[in-house]
């Protein structure tokens, strides 16, 4: 996995969660930074996505109707393109939980309600590290 240097612009970053707000939120944050944002409303349309043209980074709602940000995170890992940075959104605060989210594989896990500011901190230390 190949994260471009310099130019957020040239980094694509998917972004699904089901509550509209909240992945219009993330969307807007992230494409004010400069990032190529594609948001999607659901785990089905997050993996494909993610099959049709793999992002640098996604960032994932962890409980979604039909596959579920964790179903996805599998795949992902499961896939030709396993070091794909992902990061979890949760209401999901329980260190179990959270746990569960490090233990299928995530890159970093940030519970809701949260800071956009912390988000993008978050993107952009994870971009940092899989250059």
């Amino acid at each position: 996995m190949s994260v471009p240097a310099g130019d957020p612009s040239s980094v694509r970053v998917l972004v699904a969660d089901d509550d509209a707000d909240i992945r219009d939120l993330v969307e807007f944050k992230l494409t004010q930074a400069g990032f190529a944002v594609q948001a999607v409303p659901d785990g089905l349309s997050a993996w494909e996505a993610f099959c049709a043209d793999p992002p640098q980074l996604a960032v994932l709602d962890v409980m979604m109707p039909g596959l579920s940000g964790i179903d996805v995170l599998r795949k992902i890992r499961e896939s030709d393109h396993a070091g794909v940075p992902v990061l979890l959104l949760s209401a999901k605060s329980r260190d179990s939980d959270v746990d569960t989210g490090f233990a299928v594989g995530a890159d970093d896990y940030v519970i809701k309600p949260f800071s956009p500011r912390e988000l993008l901190h978050r993107v952009n230390g994870m971009l940092a590290r899989a250059r």
